[in-house]
């Protein structure tokens, strides 16, 4: 039986390092090829060896397809590409094309240049890698080869997330990456068509969660920050570069434009500038509000957000700071934390998940002691690097940090919350759904809700190096002719409904590689062929005393009486008919008394009548 195998070496039963290889009609496709925020080691990139232990990836992959930029799905692209090798092609959308060699270039800056770590990807790697990107249009069915097709749907989330149905032949898989199905004050809803594939890999990240309303929490966001101003304290809010971050900034904005608010509101530089160009560009992948009020105003052209110079961070008084990455794990966010932390009067606001092991994680578990988080940053007093780890150029210390600052958690992740899922498999219809990029507990509840209020559906949550094997039951599509179609209909036979399958009569014509069902009579004359009837025979024994005439006429008398509904006929030749069916006495030769009624039918008519008992009535 025909089956597709899913395999995480990412995000199975965890969030981050998102890489789902799949398996479809002897097809093996790469979903993503992400890092994991929490690892400093080898941890960090995906096992490759589960796909081959020596030699490069190109002979096992067919194509490699990355749903959008975040580095947890795109981040160990170049890794994979040109330190372990592939050479096939990297499917992405126009605007994840154009800003993933960027994040990957921040990413290896903050490695390389800053922590110093050797074994990894060049900035030539990313160029090189990036040239073997093949871009997406949304709703265009691409064909990989032959057999394999692609198409990308809207996502949300961020700017150019898809999620990306893959077929082969008459078997297909859906994959979400990350989406989020509440449109924002950028971005419009994740939309997909019936298209009921045989599985649905869906994110989990917010499993057990279902949100407030969007309103209240940006009125309680904005109460926080315009309090803690008011008191005259600092605001610090990580961010990615784009995404949340262009979906605050709209917000403080025009918070601040309605107030007259002075207090200086900064983002980081450097990846701000380009964030936003790519949005001016790529406008028709907003908001239909963004989209219609474009001409007149430019949405990412901020008025009160101002550049951030890392001076200002020792600046008295109040100010708000939008600072990547978003999860306290490096960077400068992470600076600007540590000289904040020691002030109650300030304020860090968490709006998105945080991966296990960062700093932001630590935060919000209530750690207010940030000791073990900053043994690998430089500060002043050296201490010797902990047993068995060695990087040359990087210089220990012991830096203990209170955290007295206030920490507050807002949920404006653009991932769909739970009640988000359940809607899209509604959208979707799949056979299967297979939960990834959750946490275990998380995905167990959902799992369980799922199969409960899906009857049928079966939910799937592997976790890394675990394959899921999922039986499929490829069905063959027929075209069926309108006259058929209208035949049946004026039998009263029900309408087509593919929910409600039904047996269809006809002759079917395999024509260009493509199934065709028509009336026999079309058949014949499509096909220029002579009809050929086939008749059936039965004979039933019946003990009559009379001579074969007289149990002839017996039996032509006795079925007009029975079947008034029917034409019966009483031949010259000494045969009786009922509509197309002949019926023919004669004598056993062993007894006189003993009648054999020959009964002969064509397939075309299921007789309408049945000689029952073993004598005529007298």
């Amino acid at each position: 039986m025909p089956e597709i195998k899913v395999t995480p070496l990412g995000a199975g039963q965890d969030v981050g390092r998102s890489c789902i290889l799949v398996s479809i009609g002897g097809k093996n496709i790469m979903l993503d090829c992400g890092m994991h925020m929490g690892y400093n080691d080898d941890r960090r990139f995906p096992d490759f060896s589960y796909i081959t232990q020596n030699g490069r990836l190109t002979e096992f992959l067919d194509c490699v397809i990355i749903s959008h930029f975040h580095l947890d799905h795109c981040g160990a692209l170049p890794y994979m590409s040109e330190m372990v090798g592939y050479d096939g092609p990297i499917y992405m959308t126009h605007p994840t094309k154009a800003i993933c060699p960027i994040l990957l270039e921040d990413f290896r800056k903050i490695t390389v240049d800053k922590k110093g770590e050797t074994n990894f990807f060049t900035s030539q790697m990313i160029k090189d890698c990036m040239k073997k990107v093949v871009p997406l249009n949304l709703h265009q069915t691409v064909q990989v080869d032959d057999e394999l097709e692609i198409k990308a749907y809207y996502a949300g989330h961020v700017l150019g997330a898809a999620m990306v149905q893959i077929k082969v032949g008459s078997e297909s898989v859906v994959y979400t990456g990350d989406y989020n199905m509440t449109p924002d004050r950028h971005l419009g809803a994740a939309w997909i068509d019936k298209c009921r594939p045989d599985i649905l890999i869906s994110e989990s990240t917010y499993a057990t969660t279902i949100r407030d309303s969007k309103r209240c929490r940006e009125r309680d966001f904005l109460k926080k920050v315009h309090e803690t101003v008011e008191r005259g304290g600092k605001v610090l809010i990580p961010v990615f570069a784009l995404g949340r971050a262009q979906e605050l900034c709209i917000l403080l904005e025009t918070f601040w434009e309605r107030m007259n608010l002075k207090a200086p509101i900064y983002f980081s530089t450097g990846l701000t500038e380009k964030a936003n160009h790519y949005y001016k560009l790529f406008i028709t992948w907003t908001n239909q509000k963004i989209r219609k009020t474009f001409v007149q105003r430019n949405m990412f052209e901020f008025k009160h957000i101002k550049a951030f110079d890392r001076s200002y961070a020792d600046n008295p008084g109040p100010m708000v700071v939008f600072a990547t990455p978003g999860m306290l794990h490096a960077g400068q966010s992470l600076q600007i934390f540590k000289k904040w932390a020691g002030n109650e009067k300030n304020m860090v606001i968490m709006p998105g998940y945080c991966v296990q092991g960062t700093v932001g994680h630590k935060l919000l578990s209530g750690q207010k002691n940030m000791l073990d988080c900053f043994l690998f940053i430089l500060c002043p007093t050296p201490i010797a690097p902990p047993a068995g780890l060695s990087m040359p150029g990087i210089s220990f210390s012991k830096y203990s940090l209170e955290v007295k600052l206030q920490v507050e958690y807002m949920s404006f992740s653009a991932h769909a919350d739970a009640k988000g899922i359940m809607q899209l498999i509604r959208m979707a219809e799949p056979r299967n759904v297979m939960l990834v990029h959750g946490e275990a507990k998380k995905m167990e509840f959902l799992k369980d809700k799922i199969e409960q209020e899906f009857t049928g559906i079966s939910c799937f949550m592997p976790a890394n190096g675990e394959t899921t094997t999922i039986p499929t039951n490829p069905s063959v599509p027929v075209d069926i002719s309108l006259n058929l179609l209208k035949r049946e209909a004026a039998f009263g036979g029900p309408l087509p409904d593919p929910k409600k399958p039904r047996t269809m009569h006809g002759t079917l014509i395999m024509k260009d590689s493509s199934l065709r069902l028509v009336s026999p009579e079309q058949a014949l004359k499509e096909l220029d062929l002579n009809e050929h009837q086939l008749r059936f025979t039965c004979r039933v024994q019946l003990q009559d005393p009379y001579s074969d005439t007289d149990t002839l006429s017996r039996v032509y008398n006795h079925l007009k009486s029975v079947l008034k509904g029917y034409t019966v006929q009483h031949l010259p030749d000494g045969t009786v008919m009922v509509e197309s069916i002949v019926l023919k006495v004669s004598s056993s030769a062993e007894d006189p008394n003993t009648k054999v009624v020959l009964l002969s039918w064509s397939y075309q008519v299921t007789p309408g009548c049945t000689i029952q008992g073993s004598q005529l009535p007298h």
